[in-house]
């Protein structure tokens, strides 16, 4: 049974069904307001002093939407800590300043926040990296120097002085970051940490370092002062730790000073994805739980916790004290606000895609949200009440027009959605019945009741013209009309057997034998599509997940770093993934989240041919060209996954005269690459600005 409780929210009382999420946490020297803790994101603000308003206007957005401790991106305690060359660091009084300005901004609202001291390791995209052995990592260029005994010592000093530089800024604490592969991990575990001092070899010396790191900082600092410790539940990597040696790392953490204890799943170069969108929500729970029962400070919980029901049955069920999210409050900075006055329906949901957040930050841009691009752009993409309401006319329901449609109704004018078809969420309503992707159905439900409280008028199974546009009297006609798929022009290329990409996903039958044309984005959602088994339940069950993906199942794992043999069931088809370029399939896919595709086909034995011309569809199969020897593919259905052409029909031509302002977003503007990011982020701008 949920348990009901009453809160006081601005004079009114208000009955939720989120009672022990909203429930105060009291740590003896401070309270935090409730158990939701937004953690740790790099947007890239961090690194530059000048960006701190900006971080500041950011992070208050997101206290005063109610979140109860905020924890900041990495800021590095030494030059060779830095991710980045001249990343963000803390080493002088000159740096309070700048943060004076993030403190101030939070506990305006009644929020705490912790800053997380990262030391990057050899995770450094920098010549300086040092580690506890010098051995290179997968996914960063440098091999690192192994760190003397001297410099060892110099970095818990380091970690210390950064700790009270930061409390002297206003933070209530620290975070030290121990997980996801950075230095302190590389000391914990075996998989790097080869030494033979005693800063190396058994459990014992392995986690010396990161004590006395805890040790020097709770000394420094005083006792009232909040000290977290993300620490590794889940190494997900060869040699990685086993549950015992968690166990016993987290008491003697707890022992040395600890006020809260975070998860950590997974290391960076793990070849397990632990936050993508094919993750079940709350995968990694039960590894939690396992380390409450033996530390008796509050820990919390992380990855892939997206919404108030999740975050309320961990809590009620006691496998945490704590729930930490990070993307969700880049989604929805008033996630809290509405689980608490009951308008869950409101939240705009992270859907873990990656593409605007993470990837961004691989790729040394500032983060942001797909479904949501005002995410650390909150001084830029500002939506004010407008002085002049107009009439806006919106043509196309996809993601660009629903955004267009929702933000301009939002800022007062009066706002009608053409939508040609039975329902909204353009090719969202593909993307969602794709294995891994369910989801989008949050995003598409979010635009809906949007739509409905901004009170934009919705007309569907309506296919508008320029001329009833102007008749009807609208001033600013959105054009957002999307795409449709390309089709093939090859001899046989209208053969029955030929579909395309939305045929497929919309239920079309599709052969045993397969060829998918075009490894884009789309060609492997749809390959991922028809691997997956009929009466396969979506999402898959956490069990399956498993299973498939090789994580050991039980909590208490003696498993290296919890990874076991991955069992894949066998493919239900047999698939051929093409494409005419001749560089690996895959490449253009997100850098967060392409590996797990591409891994995916793989291990379901999808053939992937590059450098390939089509020839012809026969009854026999595809005819294709591969170093300039004709093949054929016995097949029985061809998909094509070929790109896409945009539907701009009802532009004007730029010498027509129209009473109308026109304005062009997302597909319609710009076909190549689904690209639902930029379209969303086109639809708020431009209605930011009418």
């Amino acid at each position: 049974m949920q348990q009901v409780a009453k809160l006081i929210i601005k004079g009114h009382a208000m009955t939720t069904r989120y009672a022990n999420l909203l429930k105060p946490l009291d740590l003896g020297f401070t309270t935090l307001r409730n158990r939701v803790v937004m953690g740790s994101m790099h947007t890239g603000l961090e690194d530059r002093f000048y960006n701190y308003p900006k971080l500041a206007a950011y992070f208050g957005e997101r206290a005063k939407g109610g979140v109860g401790l905020i924890i900041t991106g990495g800021i590095s305690p030494n030059r060779s800590g830095w991710l980045l060359p001249a990343g963000g660091t803390m080493n002088t009084l000159g740096d309070v300043a700048p943060h004076r300005l993030v403190t101030h901004a939070v506990h305006k609202h009644g929020a705490k926040i912790l800053m997380q001291i990262l030391h990057a390791g050899r995770y450094g995209y920098q010549p300086f990296v040092m580690s506890s052995s010098p051995i290179k990592s997968p996914i960063s260029p440098f091999k690192p120097r192994q760190m003397s005994n001297k410099q060892i010592l110099d970095t818990i000093s380091d970690y210390a002085k950064t700790a009270s530089i930061a409390k002297k800024a206003g933070y209530d604490g620290i975070e030290v970051m121990g997980s996801e592969g950075y230095l302190l991990n590389q000391f914990l575990s075996r998989h790097v940490n080869q030494r033979t001092d005693h800063w190396g070899g058994d459990i014992e010396n392995r986690m010396r370092f990161a004590v006395e790191i805890v040790k020097a900082i709770r000394a420094k600092v005083g006792e009232k002062f909040i000290i977290c410790f993300r620490l590794s539940m889940l190494d997900l990597v060869h040699d990685g730790n086993t549950m015992d040696e968690v166990i016993t790392v987290a008491q003697a953490l707890e022992q040395a000073g600890v006020t809260l204890l975070n998860t950590g799943i997974g290391w960076h170069e793990a070849r397990i994805p632990t936050i993508v969108t094919s993750v079940p929500r709350a995968a990694f729970v039960d590894y939690t739980a396992e380390v409450k029962k033996h530390v008796s400070i509050p820990v919390i919980a992380s990855n892939r916790i997206n919404m108030p029901d999740t975050a309320e049955e961990i809590l009620a069920a006691g496998k945490a004290d704590m729930v930490q999210m990070a993307r969700p409050f880049l989604a929805d900075a008033f996630w809290v606000n509405k689980a608490a006055t009951n308008r869950v329906d409101e939240i705009n949901t992270c859907i873990a895609c990656n593409q605007a957040c993470l990837d961004h930050s691989f790729k040394n841009k500032r983060a942001t949200c797909l479904v949501n691009p005002r995410a650390a752009h909150e001084t830029e993409l500002v939506y004010l009440k407008t002085k002049k309401p107009k009439k806006v006319a919106v043509v196309g329901g996809g993601v660009a027009g629903m955004s267009a449609a929702t933000v301009a109704a939002s800022r007062g004018h009066q706002v009608t959605l053409f939508e040609a078809s039975h329902e909204v969420g353009g090719q969202f309503n593909l993307a969602k019945v794709v294995p891994g992707k369910e989801e989008f159905h949050e995003t598409i439900r979010y635009f809906k009741v949007q739509i409905e409280k901004t009170g934009v008028e919705l007309r569907l199974n309506t296919k508008v013209n320029r001329e009833q546009l102007e008749r009807e009297g609208f001033e600013e006609v959105i054009v957002a009309t999307g795409v449709v798929p390309r089709a093939l022009k090859i001899e046989g290329s209208d053969a029955p057997q030929v579909l395309s990409y939305a045929e497929v996903l919309r239920g079309a039958p599709v052969g045993q034998k397969v060829a998918v044309i075009g490894a884009g984005g789309i060609g492997f959602d749809v390959s991922e599509y028809l691997l997956k088994p009929e009466h396969q339940p979506q999402p898959q069950p956490l069990e399956d997940w498993k299973r498939e993906w090789g994580v050991d199942a039980n909590p208490n794992y003696m498993t290296e770093g919890g990874s076991v043999p991955a069992q894949v069931d066998h493919p239900v088809r047999e698939i051929y993934l093409l494409q005419r370029k001749t560089i690996p399939l895959g490449a253009g896919l997100g850098k967060t989240s392409g590996w797990v595709h591409r891994a995916q086909l793989k291990k379901h034995a999808v053939r992937m041919l590059r450098g390939v011309q089509y020839k012809a569809v026969t009854d026999e199969g595809l005819w294709i060209e591969s170093d300039g020897q004709a093949q054929l593919l016995r097949v029985d259905t061809v998909v094509v996954c070929a790109g896409q052409e945009s539907v701009k029909d009802i532009m004007p031509a730029e010498t027509d005269k129209t009473l109308a302002k026109f304005h062009i977003i997302g597909g319609a503007k710009l076909a190549a690459e689904l690209d639902a990011k930029r379209a969303i982020r086109d639809g708020a701008e431009i209605a930011a600005k009418i």
